[in-house]
């Protein structure tokens, strides 16, 4: 999809979810009305994939400059078992400042991946390091400034794509 893509009522995200944030507030969709959200779905103990996605959407938003205050950034768990809000928290602050982590019950996270369409499924560590892991999908959403589904993009772009395809998205409301 295009970063100027506007989903009908058959949109295939939802976007809603109902959650609380890494400072112990309730949240949903609507508390980000006004700013364009970002949205990652990970976990803390991930070992690859949320390092290098959280890094590169880091540094997409500071190629941004002052353009990135328009966007919040959002790391929403697939472990909520493991990711409380204080775990979240004290994760994001050491190495990712910029964003949000949102966990809940496993009944809000499993209703906030189906409606985002996310696959992720507890296992076995294969490597036994961690009790289990968390295999997951490794898309952002883009939410526009109502808090409905804008666009995504995987996982495969580099920074200055992802620093591009968000100026795009701030250049088709203008």
């Amino acid at each position: 999809m295009s970063p100027g893509f506007r989903p009908g009522p058959g949109s295939p995200v939802g976007a809603r979810f109902d959650l609380v944030d890494h400072h112990g507030v309730r949240v949903d969709n609507a508390t980000y009305r006004g700013r364009y959200a970002l949205v990652f779905f990970g976990f803390t103990h991930c070992a690859m994939v949320c390092p290098r996605a959280l890094g590169k959407l880091s540094a997409a938003l500071d190629g941004l400059g002052p353009a990135a205050e328009q966007f919040r950034p959002l790391y929403v768990t697939v472990d909520p078992e493991r990711d409380t809000p204080e775990v979240m928290k004290a994760f994001l602050e050491r190495s990712y400042p910029r964003f949000t982590g949102l966990t809940g019950t496993a009944e809000q996270i499993d209703a906030a991946k189906g409606e985002f369409r996310v696959f992720a499924r507890r296992t076995e560590d294969p490597d036994g390091l961690e009790p289990y892991v968390v295999p997951h999908s490794a898309i952002t959403y883009v939410l526009d400034r109502s808090g409905g589904f804008r666009t995504h993009f995987t996982d495969a772009l580099e920074a200055d794509e992802v620093a591009a395809r968000l100026a795009a998205v701030l250049d088709a409301e203008a």
